[in-house]
């Protein structure tokens, strides 16, 4: 069975765009559920009239879950606790003001999210402010149906529409009649430039309701409060999703995963072969098959026989297997380093080395979520700071009209360098500026970076400020000479 004959298999809901179908099955994989659609148990080989049950309507005993392996390297190579970016500005208010944004609103958690759950094709990050404290919400876009500006570039409309149950309605609050309880309903809400459009919800089947006036909500912020990502920085200004992570690797998956749960099944009939007994012309010799580990009392013709395998498969498969997974690695660009090989610390170069194509693929992400979704993110801050009466409460204070001037990202390196490497690079560093083929600023300015410090420039200022007023001078002589 490959993946196209699976997602035949999924109940698409109907009234929703044929992007949403796609994304929901990426997502049944995404979160190991991508077989949950079929009725039996891999153990089950019979049905209950003897009928033969293939291999595609048995879901496999094994799941290797090698897309989310990789989505998860991937993500925390991009937003891990070592990897988060600073921010940059030309206004040191504005850059401290977002990171007290950040904190706050546990903005690396949620990119987090929004990078996993965005590895299907898009996500949405929805901005929204109660008694001008920011809240942020991760959308999955199945549901949602964005529009942009073909002039500006900018998105102008985004419509969520899906299907509820009527029960779930009466739970917030609507008025639904007893016997609809079980019904289904469409529930939809727009956002716009000016206003979130909550509409009243209407049975499946039946004309649209008109407007809910008590739920909806006029902003008039001049823009719509949602960051829309396309992943892997994919996909034109029409295109609403980008480019899935691990689409192309899940016919090989789907083969590795039925490979090992034959080959498991194999093992365990080995551990306990079939018995067949021979008992000759006897009234009760039928034939019949127990557990190996019976004695049995048999007539001087009977005879009895245990139905083994040769075992040599099993080395077969894994060693198959084996080249499954570097092959959905490779497509993956996953890490296909083995960490039970290292023995001893490794430098940050080495790293480097070691999970280089895993480092291409977080660098993609970098673009789709650094800037295509933390820039756009931060600039909305800095307009919500404008747009609402009294500003936005940031680590605690009110700050208004804050300035997006020059604002950028910093990221760390991917591994930290050793303190041999710093040693040896701050030891290169000074030579070549003795050798007056390096200025003191840049040197400094090299080693910040390589430092991770978010603004070589300021280190270059607290440098200077901490040297005698003659170094730096005889330097910046030896510059212009």
């Amino acid at each position: 069975m490959d993946w196209l004959s699976l997602q035949r298999q999924y109940a698409t809901p109907p009234g929703l765009p044929a992007r949403a179908g796609r994304l929901l099955s990426l997502s049944r994989v995404l979160w190991g559920t991508q077989y949950d659609v079929l009725p039996n148990p891999f153990a089950r080989e019979r049905s209950g009239a003897g009928e033969y049950i293939p291999l595609s309507q048995r879901r496999p005993s094994v799941r290797t879950n090698l897309c989310r392996t990789v989505v998860d390297e991937s993500v925390s190579l991009l937003f891990g606790d070592t990897h988060w970016p600073s921010v940059v500005c030309s206004d040191g208010r504005t850059a401290t003001c977002l990171t007290d944004f950040a904190r706050d609103v546990g903005l690396a958690s949620l990119m987090t999210d929004a990078a996993i759950r965005g590895s299907v094709g898009s996500v949405a990050i929805l901005f929204e402010v109660a008694g001008h404290v920011p809240r942020l919400s991760v959308l999955d876009t199945a549901y949602l149906t964005p529009r942009w500006d073909a002039l500006r570039g900018t998105l102008c409309e985004v419509v969520e529409r899906y299907q509820v149950q009527g029960r779930d309605l009466a739970a917030q609050g609507y008025a639904i009649a007893p016997d609809t309880l079980g019904a289904w309903f469409w529930w939809q809400r727009v956002w716009t430039d000016d206003e979130c459009i909550v509409f009243r919800p209407s049975a499946v089947g039946e004309v649209a309701e008109g407007r809910d006036a008590a739920r909806s909500v006029r902003h008039g912020l001049g823009f719509v409060p949602i960051v829309w990502i396309r992943n892997l920085a994919s996909g034109g200004m029409g295109e609403p999703d980008g480019e899935c992570t691990f689409e192309r690797a899940i016919d090989t998956v789907i083969e590795a995963d039925y490979l090992l749960s034959q080959a498991g099944r194999g093992l365990k009939y080995g551990s306990d072969p079939t018995l067949v007994l021979k008992t000759g012309g006897f009234s009760d010799g039928a034939v019949r098959q127990g557990g190996a580990a019976s004695a049995l009392t048999l007539p001087p013709e009977g005879d009895a026989k245990l139905l083994e395998i040769n075992g040599n498969a099993a080395g077969a498969v894994l060693s198959h297997y084996r080249e499954l997974r570097q092959l959905v690695l490779e497509q993956l660009h996953g890490n296909r380093a083995h960490g039970d090989r290292v023995s001893a610390g490794q430098s940050g170069r080495a790293m480097e080395m070691m999970c280089q194509p895993l480092i291409w693929l977080a660098d993609r992400l970098r673009h789709a979520y650094g800037e295509g979704g933390l820039l756009p993110l931060y600039r909305m801050v800095c307009r919500f700071s404008a747009a609402l009466d009294g500003g936005l409460r940031l680590g605690g204070v009110l700050v208004r009209d804050l300035d997006p001037g020059g604002l950028s990202l910093h990221w760390p390196p991917w591994f930290a360098p050793s303190e041999p490497e710093l040693l040896s690079l701050a030891q290169g560093l000074v030579a070549a500026w003795r050798g007056g083929i390096l200025s003191r600023e840049t040197a400094a300015r090299l080693y910040a970076n390589a430092t991770g410090n978010p603004d070589p420039a300021a280190e270059w200022r607290r440098v200077c400020a901490s040297m005698p007023e003659g170094a730096v001078m005889d330097d910046e002589r030896g510059e212009n000479e």
